[in-house]
C-alpha cells in the first residue's frame, strides 16, 4: 500500500477561510497544537468575495439598532426554521467581533465621527454592515491571516482531505493528499473542525470558486453527521452575465445598497411591480426617495432592490422569462444615475464618488467585461451562491452529532433558516469560528488522541488511487464529462423554480451519473494532475447533490430560498419541521422530520416587539 505522512496535532482545522482561521486562532490562543489544512493556498478563500459587508447591530449610523432588532431580522429572514439559539448568540456577539477584527487591524469605512461606517442590505431594517468598500471579506481574510501567523499554527496548503478517520463513534483525524505530488498525508487529531465552506460547483452558473464542491459536508455525512435543510441553496440575484467566461462571478449587494437600482431591457424599474404585503418600500416609483434612504435618511421607506435575496433572484428570474431580459439573459443593475444626485453630506456623486464606493466592482467590470459602471448600466442574473443547509451542529458549542466532529461557516447549518441575509455571513465565520475554535479545544483537553486505524487509511487510499487503475486498463469515463452532465442537471431541475416532476428527474439522474463515477478514470500520473483531482471532488459533488433534490423534494412549499411552482404557497405543516438527512444502515439516505424548536418566552417576545 502506498506509503503516507503522519502529522500529530491537538485541533485540526479543515478550510482557511474566515472561519477555519478564527477556529484556528482560537484554539491556538487556548494552548492547543492547531493545524489549518487548506484546498487552495493560503488567502484563496472564498471569504474574499463576500464584499458588501459583516452584519453586527452597534448602531453606529442609526441608534435605534441593536441585538434584537438584528435577531428578529435573521429570524424573519429565516422563516424561522433557523436555529433561534445560534440567531440570539450571532446577534449578540457579532459586534464584538468587528471590534475584535478592528483591534487586530482590520481598516474600516468610518463615519464623520470616526466610528465604523455601516450601509443598507436587503432584509436588515437599519444600517448594518461594517464594511471596507467592496473589499470587506478580503480585509477579514487579511486581518486574520496577519494575526494567525503569530499564533503558532501550522498551515498545510493545497491539500485535499478525503476521508475523516473515526476511532469508534469520535472522529480521531483525517486523511488526505497533496494536490502538487499527489502523495499521501494523515493527520492525527482529538477533534477536527470543518469549515470548507459550500456546494456552488454542483450547478453550472456560481459565484463560487472551483474548490466549492461540497467536501466539508460529504465528508461529515460519511463519517456519520447529520445534514440538516439541505433544499435550501440561496441564488444570489446579481452575478455577471457577460462575458460567458465571467457568468455567475458575484456582484456584491453593496451596489444596491449605495443606491444601485434594476431595470428590465425597457429602463423601468421592475422591482416596484411585485411587493410584499408586510413590507413598506416608496409607493411610487421613485428614485430620490430611494436614493434618500440609501444615503441614511431615516424618514424614508427601504427601496425594493434591498428585498431579501430570494426575492429579488425570483423577480429578475420573471423578467427574464417573460423577453424583459437584457440582451445576454439577465437585467440591467445601474450605479450610474446616481451621478449628478447629493449624498448625506450634500456633495454631489461623480465618477470618483462611485469608484471609491465600489472600487473592486469598477475594476471587475472595467478588466473583465470592458465596461464602466459610472457611466453604463451592468448586466446581471442570479447565481448560485450560499447553501443555507449543511451539518447539523449544537447552537452552542458547534459539535456535530459526531464526538469530535465541529463546524463552522457555510459548511455548519441553523443560523440562517431557510434563507441568509446578506452579511451575515461574514459575521457568521467569526462568531461560530470563534465558538467551534474554543469548544474543539476543550474536548481536545478533555480526551486524550483516539487511536487511528491503518486499515481505514488504506481503504481510503485506495480509492482514491482507483481512478489510474481504470485509466490503465482503458474504458473509464472523464470526470470533466460527468461533473458537467451533473451542472447541466441540477441548474436546470433543482434551480431557483423547482417543481416535483424535475426534481424527481434530477433524483433519477444523479443516479444514473453515481453509476456512470463509479467507472471514472484518471490518465497520467499523480503529480500536478486536475483530471485525479476531479474525479475525488466527484463524490463528494454527487453526495450533496442527491441531499439538495431529496429535501427538496420533501418540502412541499415555498419558503424562503425554496420556490416551488407546484407548491407556490407557504404551508403551516411545513412550518413545524426541518429536514434531517442521515445514512441509513444500507447506504443510502433517510430523511426524517425534525420538529422545529420552540422559542423561549423571552424571545418570543423580542419577536413580538420588533414586528413592523
Amino acid at each position: 500500500m502506498d506509503q503516507f505522512t503522519t502529522h500529530e496535532h491537538d485541533v485540526l482545522v479543515i478550510g482557511a477561510g474566515g472561519a477555519g482561521l478564527r477556529a484556528a486562532i482560537e484554539a491556538s490562543s487556548l494552548g492547543c497544537k492547531t493545524a489549518v489544512v487548506c484546498k487552495s493556498l493560503l488567502g484563496k478563500a472564498h471569504t474574499v468575495m463576500a464584499e458588501g459587508g459583516m452584519a453586527a447591530a452597534m448602531a453606529n449610523v442609526d441608534d435605534r439598532d441593536s441585538w434584537k432588532v438584528h435577531f428578529a431580522d435573521t429570524m424573519r429572514g429565516g422563516q424561522y426554521l433557523n436555529n433561534y439559539r445560534m440567531a440570539e448568540l450571532h446577534a449578540k456577539e457579532a459586534p464584538a467581533r468587528v471590534r475584535e477584527l478592528e483591534a487586530w487591524g482590520a481598516v474600516f469605512d468610518r463615519t464623520k465621527e470616526g466610528k465604523i461606517l455601516q450601509r443598507n442590505f436587503g432584509g436588515h431594517r437599519y444600517p448594518r454592515l461594517a464594511h471596507v468598500g467592496d473589499r470587506t471579506g478580503l480585509e477579514m481574510i487579511r486581518t486574520l491571516q496577519d494575526h494567525g501567523v503569530h499564533s503558532g499554527i501550522e498551515v498545510f496548503m493545497e491539500m485535499t482531505i478525503i476521508d475523516l478517520l473515526k476511532d469508534g463513534e469520535r472522529v480521531v483525524g483525517a486523511v488526505g493528499y497533496d494536490r502538487e505530488r499527489g502523495r499521501f498525508r494523515v493527520w492525527h487529531a482529538k477533534s477536527v473542525v470543518l469549515a470548507t465552506g459550500g456546494i456552488g460547483r454542483a450547478f453550472s452558473i456560481t459565484s463560487n470558486s472551483w474548490e466549492y464542491t461540497g467536501d466539508g459536508q460529504a465528508l461529515a455525512y460519511r463519517a456519520g453527521a447529520d445534514l440538516l435543510d439541505m433544499e435550501f441553496v440561496q441564488f444570489h440575484p446579481t452575478g455577471m452575465v457577460w462575458p460567458p467566461s465571467v457568468r455567475g462571478i458575484l456582484v456584491t449587494e453593496g451596489v444596491r445598497g449605495e443606491g444601485g437600482v434594476l431595470r428590465n431591457k425597457d429602463g423601468k424599474r421592475f422591482m416596484f411591480d411585485d411587493i410584499p404585503d408586510n413590507y413598506k418600500p416608496q409607493t411610487a416609483d421613485n428614485e430620490e426617495e430611494g436614493w434618500r434612504y440609501v444615503q441614511g435618511d431615516k424618514s424614508a421607506r427601504r427601496p425594493p432592490e434591498l428585498l431579501t435575496r430570494d426575492h429579488v433572484a425570483r423577480c429578475i428570474n420573471r423578467e427574464v422569462k417573460a423577453g424583459r431580459g437584457s440582451p445576454h439573459g439577465g437585467v440591467f443593475l445601474d450605479i450610474a444615475w446616481t451621478r449628478g444626485q447629493k449624498d448625506a453630506n450634500g456633495k454631489t456623486i461623480d465618477a470618483d464618488y462611485i469608484k471609491k464606493k465600489l472600487p473592486s466592482m469598477y475594476h471587475q467590470f472595467h478588466q473583465l467585461a470592458g465596461l464602466d459602471i459610472t457611466t453604463t448600466p451592468m448586466e446581471v442574473g442570479p447565481t448560485t451562491h450560499y447553501v443555507m443547509g449543511g451539518v447539523k451542529v449544537d447552537g452552542d458549542t458547534q459539535m456535530s452529532n459526531v464526538p469530535g466532529l465541529f463546524a463552522a461557516g457555510e459548511v455548519a447549518a441553523g443560523l440562517h433558516g431557510a434563507n441568509r441575509l446578506g452579511g451575515n455571513s461574514l459575521s457568521d465565520l467569526v462568531v461560530f469560528g470563534k465558538r467551534a475554535g474554543e469548544f474543539a479545544a476543550k474536548y481536545a483537553k478533555e480526551n486524550g488522541a483516539g487511536r487511528v486505524n491503518t486499515d481505514q487509511v488504506n481503504k481510503s487510499i485506495a480509492d482514491a488511487l482507483a481512478p489510474f487503475e481504470r485509466g490503465v486498463s482503458g474504458g473509464g469515463e472523464s470526470p470533466y464529462a460527468i461533473q458537467f452532465d451533473l451542472q447541466q442537471l441540477m441548474q436546470k431541475n433543482v434551480g431557483i423554480v423547482r417543481v416535483e416532476s424535475e426534481m424527481q428527474e434530477a433524483l433519477a439522474g444523479i443516479k444514473k451519473l453515481s453509476k456512470r463515477a463509479e467507472t471514472v478514470s484518471a490518465i497520467g500520473h499523480r503529480e500536478f494532475n486536475p483530471g485525479w483531482h476531479s474525479a475525488i471532488d466527484l463524490r463528494n459533488l454527487l453526495t450533496i447533490s442527491e441531499a439538495v433534490t431529496i429535501s427538496a423534494i420533501e418540502r412541499k412549499e415555498s419558503r424562503g430560498a425554496q420556490f416551488r411552482d407546484d407548491y407556490p404557497s407557504k404551508s403551516d405543516e411545513c412550518s413545524k419541521y426541518n429536514n434531517v438527512l442521515k445514512q441509513a444502515g444500507d447506504g443510502s439516505m433517510q430523511l426524517i422530520r425534525q420538529p422545529v424548536r420552540e422559542l423561549p418566552g423571552e424571545l418570543k417576545q423580542v419577536i413580538e416587539e420588533q414586528k413592523v
